[in-house]
């Protein structure tokens, strides 16, 4: 990894004018992904704009979002979509939001789903229990799973939930998880909620937990709910708009500041001999390379000439 920022490769301002060329967006694998597009199932015209949004990755639903009168046909334009070719000739590909286990569709959904080339995984609604994760995945052979977990039930079980052998991440459902309970949505009242799904994940080695979505949130508003998200170690936030997608990709994503530090860190480290020289340094290594990684996989880097200097992340210091 490099310890320099200008080394990272990636785009500025500066690389676009020029180039006379908007830059090409890096893919996102899902285990980094930061913003997760859930697009109505039944409604298709939406599906081009999602796919050409800043979203990391993008969720077709056919769960909360269509009414049971519409279950089949939203199915259907989701398994047709993915199952097709872009303008480019190009595999179209992304995630499905599938009903919950015990549902009179989440039968329907498996078998309709399975084979689909363009499925890259999907995100199963109102998880419980590992079996449910466990049952689903005996239909969908090496489909990534994300758990959603909606109900106080589903939070008591997060740890089985989380090391249960077909998870792939965790997620939030933060609506439903509301009804369940009656709690606000203010961020103290559900800071313990939010911090069991990272404690589960980190327990079980999973990528950190996707949060709940902002209803209708924007601007400075969703980018205070993306720092709520960041703030309980949680690397992934629902979106229910494109629109959503960029805000929430900046906001979990490493910033100028970190980006800075890290840089100089790793800088100054390689030029001292790059030995260990008190406790410190083991937790400030860590966290300058997994900056500078998530930088480089993000497409970010420290603009040219800025020269500002920051003091080491409070996760930092050895005690």
């Amino acid at each position: 990894m490099s310890a320099t920022a200008t080394e990272t490769p990636t785009w500025t301002e500066t690389d676009t004018q020029a180039t006379g060329q908007a830059p090409t967006r890096p893919a996102i694998g899902p285990e980094l992904a930061r913003s997760w597009l859930l697009v109505n199932g039944a409604q298709p015209d939406r599906f081009a704009p999602a796919a050409a949004s800043d979203a990391d990755v993008v969720v077709y639903d056919i769960e909360d979002s269509v009414a049971p009168a519409g279950k089949d046909q939203a199915r259907q334009a989701v398994v047709d979509w993915l199952s097709g070719l872009d303008e480019s000739g190009h595999r179209r590909r992304g995630w499905v939001r599938i009903n919950g286990f015990g549902t009179p569709w989440w039968a329907e959904d498996l078998a309709a789903l399975a084979g689909v080339p363009g499925l890259d995984g999907v995100m199963l609604a109102m998880v419980e229990s590992p079996e449910h994760v466990t049952r689903t995945a005996e239909a969908l052979q090496d489909v990534k799973i994300v758990a959603l977990v909606e109900t106080a039930r589903g939070v008591q079980a997060l740890p089985s939930i989380a090391a249960a052998r077909s998870t792939y991440r965790l997620g939030f459902g933060l609506g439903d998880y509301r009804r369940d309970t009656g709690f606000g949505d203010n961020p103290l009242t559900l800071a313990y909620t939010r911090s069991q799904f990272t404690i589960a994940s980190r327990a079980a080695n999973l990528p950190g937990p996707i949060d709940g979505p902002s209803v209708g949130a924007l601007g400075a508003k969703l980018a205070e709910a993306a720092a709520v998200t960041a703030e309980f170690g949680m690397t992934g936030k629902l979106c229910l708009m494109p629109e959503q997608a960029a805000t929430v990709n900046e906001g979990l994503s490493p910033s100028l500041q970190e980006m800075t530090w890290a840089s100089e860190f790793l800088t100054e480290f390689t030029a001292a001999g790059g030995e260990i020289r008190n406790g410190s340094d083991l937790p400030r290594v860590a966290r300058a390379n997994k900056i500078l990684g998530l930088a480089q996989a993000f497409g970010l880097s420290v603009p040219q000439g800025y020269d500002v200097h920051f003091e080491a992340p409070t996760d930092t210091y050895h005690c």
